[in-house]
């Protein structure tokens, strides 16, 4: 049993209020991101991208789209969670380092990827599939700060459509969350959560 990651998820709560003098480094953030792309991923398409606001200027940018929350300009950074609706243009990257190592044969990944392609054929579950993984890295990013030392929050009360806008990103990407981190200015109570049994069905 990893008593430390199970430490870290129990100790993991909403910051209510950052502590804007704390300050984190690229190299820092770089890390966090690099260990949260461990994350599952259906067929392996990592259905994410990243947007990182660190300096002031950006976090000033990203303040009224986050409807004047000033969290996003408290916490040290924060990153945007992107789900990928065209993952399936990652079935190259995805795949052929797997044929090269003679972990799958190129017929096998021909047929996967014909698969996938068909799959993302209906936008709707494009849109699904970016959504899902997306939100498994969300949790990997939180986890994987928290690690660090560093508090979270996520955030959903932002304009997509503004984010979109002011910084450009293609509509290739639908952003799904905000993540600041930082250092908690204070410590919050922790959240009530529903007893296991009422939140389980065992069939």
């Amino acid at each position: 049993m990893d008593k430390m990651m199970l430490e870290t998820m129990h100790k993991r709560n909403g910051t209510k209020e950052f502590d804007p003098s704390c300050t984190i480094t690229k190299e820092e953030l770089n890390a966090i991101l690099e260990d949260s792309i461990t994350a599952p991923s259906s067929f392996n398409l990592q259905h994410w991208h990243f947007v990182v606001f660190h300096n002031d200027e950006a976090k000033q940018k990203l303040l009224p789209i986050a409807y004047g929350q000033n969290k996003v300009t408290d916490a040290a950074a924060t990153v945007a969670i992107l789900a990928d609706k065209e993952a399936n243009r990652n079935i190259d990257a995805a795949f052929d380092a797997l044929v090269e190592q003679g972990v799958m044969t190129a017929e096998m990944k021909d047929k996967t990827a014909a698969t996938i392609n068909r799959i993302y054929e209906n936008k709707a579950a494009a849109r699904d599939n970016g959504l899902i993984n997306a939100g498994l890295i969300s949790m990997q990013v939180m986890l994987a700060a928290e690690a660090r030392g560093y508090d979270t929050l996520a955030m959903g009360g932002f304009s997509a459509d503004q984010l979109k806008e002011e910084f450009h990103i293609s509509d290739r990407y639908e952003p799904i969350m905000l993540i600041s981190i930082g250092k908690e200015a204070w410590t919050p109570a922790k959240t009530p959560r529903l007893p296991v049994n009422e939140v389980t069905t065992w069939v």
